[in-house]
Formats: structure tokens, C-alpha cells, sequence
């Protein structure tokens, strides 16, 4: 009798009381898990399958008419335009958050507030709002002043203070990152600070941050459709404003989704590049 009240006994009977999945492996109840999410997915794809009205959705999403009148503007005038904007605005901000970024890391006060103020300012206000006070507010503010190149100049402009506010902390980042070693290295050869930092700092800091980089690439290429705020020609004309004209002509929403499916054609090999550069450096780093 005191046999069957031993602890082992106990702890036996009180296991066998356990709920039947307490029993099953950590493997098989990550199966039985995932069986339930993938039938989950089944069962909500197949009632939208049956419940959507496909004859409405072909005339709203895949009208051909109004998706071949948009050619071949959208390729040699839309589509080149968001490039253009894109890559100008891009190049200005590049440049321009890396002086921003070396200033806010300066050690002189007047410098690091200055950056501060100018990272703050253009991260805090809307990007639809940069693009009003550049195209109109600067006018007025400066009768009889124009940016070169018209449209084109005020739109790099606009993008490129939108993006330097945010390289400017990335390449901050990037900066810090770089082993402080490597700069004191260069000073004991006799270099000074400036040529130091640009000859041996940034290269390297750049090179860490070039996924960043190409993300913000990516959210450059999605702002450059708000340059519709400033009134743009047929000569000038980029992806959602052609897709916004012709869906209202045609009274369907094809153009805007021929317009969406040309941005996915530019920024899905660039978040593809992104994610090889971060397996790349994730590689090295091991």
C-alpha cells in the first residue's frame, strides 16, 4: 500500500490526467498549428473567390480600353518623368544629408544645431506640404526668383529636403558605426580631421548603410507622385497623375491599377536588391 503512494506513482497518475496535446511533440504541434493557419487561409480566400462580384470588379479593374489609351504615354512620358524626379531629388538629398550629417556631428554648437533644426523641420512636416511652400511659397517669398530647369528643378528640390532629412540621420548612424579606431589611425599618419573623415570615415560608412540607402530610394519613388500638388503639363505628366486622368475619362479604375503596377515594376527589384545587400553584410559580418 505505501508502494502505490509513492511520489513516482503520483507524479504518474497526475501526468496521465494531462490533456492529450500536452503529449504531442513540439514538431507535431508546430504541424498541427500551421495545418489550421493554411486551412484558415483556404476558407477566407475561397468565400472571397464566391462572395466577390467578378463581373464589377472586371469592368472596374480590367477594362482594356482605358488601359491601351494610356500607351505609350505611360512609358515614355510618365514613367520617365517619376524617374527623373526621383533619381534628381534623390541625388540632391544624398548630397545634401551628408553634409547635414557631418555637421551634426560637428563640434562646433552653431553647426549641430543648425543640422538639428533642418532634420526636425523636414522629417516633421508632410512631404505634400514641402511640395506647396517649394512650388508656391518660394515665389512669393521671392518675387521674380525661379528654380532652373522648372518643374523639374522644383521637384528635386522638394524630394531632395525630404530626403536629406532622413539621410542625414542615416549617414549619422553609419558614421557612429564605424570603429572609432579607424579615425585615430588616420590621424597618427598625419592626416587632419576633414580629410580623415572623408577619405576613410564615410567611404566605410556608406558602405554599411547602403540598404537604407535603397529603401529610401524606394519611399522617394512613392513621394514623387505628390508632385501633383504643384499642376503638371502632358509634357510633364508622371505615373498617378496619368493613371488619376484617364481613370476619371474612362470612369473605371484600370489606369490607376496599370499606374500602381508600374511602381511595383521599379521598386520590386530594388527591395529585392536590398534584401541581397543585407544578406551580403549580414555574411561578411559573420
Amino acid at each position: 500500500m505505501a508502494g502505490m503512494n509513492s511520489p513516482a506513482t503520483v507524479g504518474k497518475t497526475r501526468s496521465s490526467g494531462l490533456p492529450g496535446s500536452a503529449r504531442f511533440s513540439p514538431r507535431r504541434r508546430r504541424q498541427i498549428s500551421q495545418a489550421v493557419q493554411y486551412t484558415l487561409f483556404v476558407a477566407v480566400a475561397l468565400t472571397l473567390v464566391l462572395v466577390a462580384d467578378w463581373e464589377r470588379v472586371q469592368r472596374g479593374f480590367f477594362d482594356g480600353t482605358s488601359a491601351a489609351s494610356m500607351f505609350p504615354e505611360l512609358i515614355t512620358v510618365a514613367m520617365k518623368n517619376t524617374v527623373i524626379f526621383t533619381i534628381t531629388g534623390y541625388v540632391l538629398g544624398f548630397a545634401l544629408g551628408l553634409v547635414v550629417a557631418l555637421m551634426r556631428l560637428s563640434s562646433a554648437a552653431p553647426n549641430r544645431i543648425v543640422a538639428l533644426v533642418f532634420i526636425e523641420v523636414f522629417r516633421g512636416l508632410p512631404a505634400l506640404l514641402v511640395f506647396i511652400l517649394i512650388g508656391f511659397g518660394l515665389p512669393i517669398a521671392f518675387p521674380g526668383f525661379s528654380l532652373p530647369f522648372g518643374i523639374y528643378g522644383t521637384v528635386a528640390l522638394a524630394l531632395g529636403l525630404v530626403a536629406a532629412a532622413y539621410l542625414a540621420e542615416t549617414f549619422r548612424a553609419g558614421i557612429q558605426a564605424v570603429p572609432r579606431g579607424q579615425m585615430e589611425a588616420a590621424r597618427s599618419l598625419g592626416m587632419s580631421y576633414s580629410r580623415a573623415m572623408v577619405t576613410i570615415v564615410v567611404p566605410q560608412a556608406i558602405r554599411i548603410v547602403i540598404p537604407p540607402l535603397t529603401n529610401e530610394l524606394i519611399l522617394l519613388f512613392k513621394d514623387s507622385s505628390l508632385v501633383f500638388a504643384l499642376g503638371l503639363t502632358a509634357a510633364t505628366t508622371e505615373l498617378t497623375k496619368l493613371g488619376r486622368d484617364v481613370s476619371i475619362e474612362f470612369a473605371t479604375s484600370t489606369p490607376l491599377l496599370l499606374a500602381g503596377a508600374t511602381y511595383l515594376v521599379i521598386t520590386v527589384p530594388l527591395g529585392y536588391a536590398v534584401r541581397r545587400l543585407e544578406a551580403r553584410q549580414a555574411k561578411e559580418r559573420r
